[in-house]
């Protein structure tokens, strides 16, 4: 086969096939007495598994992965993989525990609603937030110098005065710190909700975040098979 051939076949570009070779993602090729390269299934199986591996887990650890394989260390490749299933089930756990975060809000601001007519109490002071949440105000101004409270001030420096949204905050953030979830992360989650405008709006960008995990979720078993094509030669697996 020639360069064009397996690029044709992805829709590529033939300086990217070369391109892959010399960065180890397939094997080296043999060449012809006048230089010209010749590529063989075994080539055009490579670049299969590796294009199917560069969705699934970032074109970097596709690189790594193929890279490994053929020079000779399967182990520190299939390693890679397991790391990219390992954030793939992290993902989907905290996805879990942002929805029942959120599901959990929902429900105790529709029953303050129901009750006093309010979404929820603000402002507040911080002492009074942190004897709301059972918490310390030191901990609630740790909170704000991560970036996941924004009170607001009388003055510059003054007293801090949070607003009902800032509460809906500090009780999303309560509840998935007793997760064990990081400040940095918790704080991109608080930043995600006010950009949607509160939790009915995060509703939506929550299925969205679903719908990109089973994505990659399938692009991860494409890609396994993929691999699995080249890498049985290796072990002396036959398909079939």
């Amino acid at each position: 086969m020639r360069p064009a051939d397996l690029a044709r076949e992805h829709g590529i570009s033939t300086q990217a096939v070369r391109n892959y070779e010399r960065d180890g993602f397939l094997p080296p090729a043999e060449r012809t007495p006048t230089g010209y390269r010749v590529y063989t299934e075994r080539h055009a199986v490579a670049l299969r598994a590796f294009l199917a591996l560069a969705p699934a887990f970032g074109h970097a650890t596709a690189g790594l992965v193929m890279s490994a394989v053929n020079a000779g260390r399967p182990d520190e490749a299939l390693t890679a993989l397991d790391r990219g299933h390992a954030q793939l089930l992290r993902d989907r756990e905290t996805l879990a525990t942002v929805r029942r975060a959120v599901d959990h809000l929902t429900s105790e601001q529709a029953t303050d609603r129901a009750g006093t007519g309010r979404s929820l109490p603000g402002p507040l002071s911080i002492g009074e937030l942190a004897h709301r949440l059972g918490l310390t105000p030191a901990t609630l101004r740790t909170w704000e110098t991560a970036g996941i409270l924004t009170p607001a001030r009388d003055r510059p420096g003054g007293h801090r005065h949070y607003r009902p949204e800032d509460v809906r905050d500090a009780e999303l953030a309560h509840l998935l710190r007793r997760g064990g979830h990081p400040l940095a992360h918790i704080a991109t989650v608080v930043r995600q909700i006010r950009t949607a405008g509160g939790t009915d709006g995060l509703t939506e960008a929550l299925d969205d975040w679903q719908q990109r995990l089973t994505t990659r979720g399938r692009a991860m078993l494409t890609a396994a098979a993929r691999l699995d094509a080249y890498l049985s030669p290796l072990f002396g697996v036959q398909d079939g």
